[in-house]
């Protein structure tokens, strides 16, 4: 019996959602309400007063974005399981793309913690004069940005599979698997617009709020519904 419960599509669904529900709420408040409101577009010296006198909130914001990609390895994994039984070789494509778009922007996240370096009071760092440091940490901000944005190109392609698989399976609502399609193409033009037009990132920007929907339709689904077990074993018992 504990062994059912364990391993049932639902625990691992309710799982999932849960974890993707503080994926979205843990990222909006870390990236919106903590760090961007503390940015001030292309003026480093503002930027740079303006971390240091909230200093705690932006390395609290690197921490709950480090946090909630180690939660997102945990979806990535859970999903690769709920969805194998559609198609394994899909579904294992889908969690590597979501693993590289998790490494990268863990990764970029280096940069944010360099930010704080140039902002500090070492030794070294008094041979540079304070507006170098300030235009220093201002690329570093920048660096993220691309880092970010190529992340959310692989989990575009990521999101791509898992529509498709969502829409193929029958223990999903289509709705959602066409939801999360959109939202794919929603990342992947904001990607290729932030590298090939970076002067229209901004504008285009907005359509991000497709991805949210996606999304977010797929985490309450999870947490309400979750998947419907006789589909799903009928599925792996096809496979």
């Amino acid at each position: 019996m504990s062994r059912a419960v364990e391993t049932s599509p639902q625990t691992f669904a309710r799982v999932a959602g849960w974890l993707y529900l503080y994926v979205i709420v843990a990222g909006t408040y870390g990236e919106i309400f903590l760090r961007d409101n503390l940015v001030v577009s292309g003026d480093p010296t503002a930027t740079a007063r303006s971390i240091m006198a909230a200093e705690l909130p932006f390395r609290i914001s690197i921490a709950i974005e480090q946090s909630y990609l180690a939660c997102a390895v945990a979806i990535a994994v859970i999903l690769y399981h709920l969805l194998k039984p559609v198609s394994r070789s899909l579904s294992l494509m889908a969690m590597f793309f979501n693993f590289v778009s998790i490494a990268i922007e863990a990764v970029a996240g280096v940069s944010l913690f360099a930010v704080t370096f140039f902002y500090g009071d070492a030794n070294y760092l008094k041979a540079f004069d304070p507006t170098q440091l300030y235009a220093l940490a201002y690329l570093c901000l920048k660096s993220y940005d691309y880092g970010f944005g190529i992340s959310l190109l692989f989990f575009g392609c990521c999101l791509f599979f898992y529509g498709y698989l969502i829409f193929k399976s029958g223990y999903f609502p289509k709705a959602i698997g066409v939801l999360l399609v959109i939202a794919a193409l929603s990342y992947l033009i904001n990607s290729f617009v932030l590298f090939v037009a970076p002067a229209l990132a901004a504008a285009i920007f907005p359509i991000i709020v497709l991805a949210f929907i996606g999304e977010l339709s797929l985490c309450l689904w999870l947490i309400v519904k979750g998947v419907d077990v006789q589909k799903w074993d009928a599925h792996r018992s096809a496979t």
